[in-house]
């Protein structure tokens, strides 16, 4: 549900241009400086005036995945999914959020969130000549790539300098160019409504990723600055007659990440051995939360939000191994790869410019397969997602990292992202012992499978005790749930960490030295030897395509779009709408059932609800997984919808657009202001979002 996907990408261009090319698909996820403005203008008529994708940018928030404002007080408009961090931190055991909901019925009832963070994108510029000249004659791919790794931390300091704003430096097009984003930051964000995860996820795990949907999957935050709401100048208006089939519709988020721009050889590896190792881990970890919430109730509500994850990533993970299954999807990339590589190699000087790009990333990835689950063992997986694991390597990499000039450091710990660092790691949102054990015990186990139990590092992290025993004195033992024992850690540095006998302390800094090691290895063999290939490829697309290629996702603004239109399924309609009343079906029908409860608010409301109030629609435009949240608007720049999943056939959108029967899905506005009014007594909520 909350990722969304799937095209044969830019470079299925090549496999036409010996025939007449048809009409294209609404495909691309397009950067702000380089909209589609030709294809619109042909297809749709519209032609989006400057001014107009301006507001709309300026509308839009980045906050994890996806939001926009939605009042000119602050008030932000996202996904429940996207916001359940934050209502989990809030919840208690006397006042579970997920179960009962929240509206705020004024400004002093808000809640502030212990550790969100909201940016903004203001500016934006390409500063790929100044990424790029940091590269000398006769380095090696590892030196090229630690040298761009500065030149991007110099140019983000010299930035934040200059202007004030939060900087980043992004890498499109997987090397070939490199844009600088500036961004407004906010961090007193204060949680204004949410309803039941009931309404929010209706349907559940049998749902997601399906359609029709019923879900009102939304949530709403408001922004504060110096204790008062945030005054925005751009903001979405709601549109007064919603929307139609057949409605071109636009999407401004912030997609995560594709790989449309792959190789053949890169998608192989993906195939058949990175996808299928993470679905065998987000199985494991799916049977151990299901036991563990099955404990207790309390267990059953600190846990929802990992099981959650994990139903979801296992799923939207699927959808993405079938498409690297499919043989009508790799060939059809295979003989567009093959075009590519046979104009280089028919000229000479292109041949010796980009010619070995291929055969590169080949290599990297055949080798990276002998060192990938050792890796994954100690860096990637390193800590099961624990809290408490996450906050220990932090801190003892913080006593490493921050005596080191900032371009010196690993990227995460330079100057520019350390507000971001300290938000989380000084956040006093609670941390739950036996959900951090679960989560420890459940990581080692797989640590042992990984690297075999007489593995040296194996055996110094278990300390001679089982998975289990080692989770529960670690977790047991450590005092790393006290925010202030952390804050003076991190103020003691390197020495405060030598003398820490915090357990979990001593376990971040006994996997530290390998999981660096094995991280330096992939970013000089397999990440460095990636930015100089694609960057040829990259070159050779323009060359022979031009210039208007999107890239790949990188969790920067985007825009898609694309029109309100159902489909066909197995002979059948499956209409572009959903209501209230077919809600109110599916609940019956399916009664009993988990996942298809409705609150006793929404029951008792029935009959005051209009029933053929649109619920959900589906549209053609193109997402993935961080468009969550994500606005949809008309051509007056007008909300209509809020993008919160893609059917099961949008998983194939990680690597390959059609739009036969790949749809992503929408909260229509009118659902969630019919809501707020008549089941949530919100009135005045619907009333801010309404300019009234």
């Amino acid at each position: 549900m909350k990722r969304l996907v799937l095209a044969l990408g830019p470079i299925l261009l090549l496999a036409i241009l010996s025939c007449p090319p048809p009409s294209r698909a609404d495909e691309g996820m397009w950067l702000r400086d380089a909209p589609p403005l030709d294809q619109l203008e042909t297809r749709y008529g519209f032609t989006p005036t400057e001014d107009w994708l301006d507001h709309l940018h300026k509308s839009c928030v980045k906050m994890g995945a996806s939001g926009s404002f939605v009042s000119p007080r602050g008030l932000i408009l996202t996904n429940h999914h996207v916001g359940a961090g934050q209502l989990e931190k809030l919840s208690t055991p006397e006042l579970d959020l997920f179960t009962s909901g929240f509206v705020a019925r004024t400004q002093q009832e808000e809640l502030k969130c212990p550790d969100m963070e909201v940016m903004v994108l203001w500016e934006h510029e390409d500063v790929t000549e100044r990424i790029k000249s940091a590269v000398r004659p006769g380095m090696t791919a590892g030196q090229a790539e630690e040298a761009r790794r500065k030149r991007m931390t110099e140019v983000e300091a010299d930035s934040e300098k200059e202007t004030g704003l939060r900087s980043q430096v992004v890498k499109l097009y997987r090397g070939a160019r490199y844009h600088l984003y500036r961004y407004h930051r906010y961090t007193d964000i204060r949680l204004v409504m949410a309803p039941e995860r009931a309404a929010a996820f209706f349907g559940g795990d049998n749902d997601n990723f399906e359609y029709p949907r019923y879900d009102l999957d939304v949530c709403f935050f408001r922004v504060y600055e110096n204790g008062r709401p945030l005054e925005v100048e751009h903001y979405l208006k709601v549109a007064p007659g919603g929307a139609s089939d057949g409605d071109l519709t636009f999407v401004f988020g912030h997609p995560g990440r594709t790989d449309r721009l792959c190789t053949m050889d890169h998608l192989r590896f993906r195939r058949d051995v990175e996808m299928p190792e993470a679905l065998a881990w987000l199985r494991r970890r799916e049977v151990q939360m299901a036991t563990f919430m099955a404990r207790s109730a309390e267990n059953a509500r600190i846990g929802g939000e990992d099981y959650f994850g994990i139903q979801n990533g296992r799923k939207a993970r699927t959808g993405y191994l079938a498409a690297l299954q499919d043989p009508l999807v790799m060939n059809a990339k295979l003989e567009a790869e093959n075009r590519l590589r046979a104009w280089v190699s028919s000229d000479p000087t292109r041949r010796r410019e980009w010619g070995d790009a291929w055969d590169a990333i080949s290599s990297a990835y055949e080798n990276y397969r002998q060192d990938f689950e050792r890796h994954q063992a100690l860096d990637g997986r390193a800590g099961g997602w624990s809290e408490l694991f996450g906050i220990a390597r932090n801190l003892a990499r913080l006593g490493q990292e921050l005596p080191k000039p900032s371009s010196d450091r690993l990227r995460e710990y330079r100057d520019t992202n350390l507000e971001s660092l300290y938000l989380g790691l000084y956040s006093p949102a609670p941390i739950y012992p036996p959900l951090e054990m679960d989560r420890i015990a459940g990581w080692l186990s797989y640590f042992v499978e990984a690297l075999g139990g007489d593995d040296p590092i194996v055996k110094s992290v278990l300390a001679g005790q089982s998975p289990r025993q080692r989770a529960e004195s670690l977790v047991l033992g450590s005092k790393l749930p006290q925010v202030e024992v952390r804050k003076a850690l991190a103020d003691g540095g390197a020495a405060a960490i030598e003398a820490s006998d915090d357990p979990m302390i001593r376990l971040a800094a006994l996997l530290d030295p390998e999981s660096r090691s094995v991280r330096k290895l992939h970013e000089d063999e397999v990440e460095a030897v990636e930015t100089a290939a694609y960057a040829k490829i990259a070159a050779a697309q323009f060359a022979l395509l031009g210039e208007g290629l999107y890239p790949d996702a990188t969790g920067t603004l985007r825009i898609a779009f694309g029109p309100i239109r159902g489909y066909e399924e197995a002979g059948r309609p499956v209409p572009p709408f959903t209501d209230f009343a077919g809600m109110f079906r599916r609940h019956t029908e399916r009664a009993g059932q988990a996942g298809f409860e409705l609150p006793a608010r929404w029951l008792e409301a029935e009959k005051r609800l209009r029933p053929d109030t649109p619920f959900n629609f589906i549209c053609t435009a193109d997402i993935i997984g961080g468009n969550s949240g994500s606005p949809v608007v008309n051509r007056n720049a007008e909300l209509i919808g809020l993008i919160f999943d893609g059917n099961i056939e949008s998983l194939e959108w990680d690597v390959a657009y059609t739009d036969e029967r790949a749809r992503s899905v929408a909260v229509d506005v009118r659902a969630i202001l019919e809501a707020l009014r008549v089941v949530y007594d919100a009135g005045a909520l619907a009333d801010e979002m309404e300019g009234r």
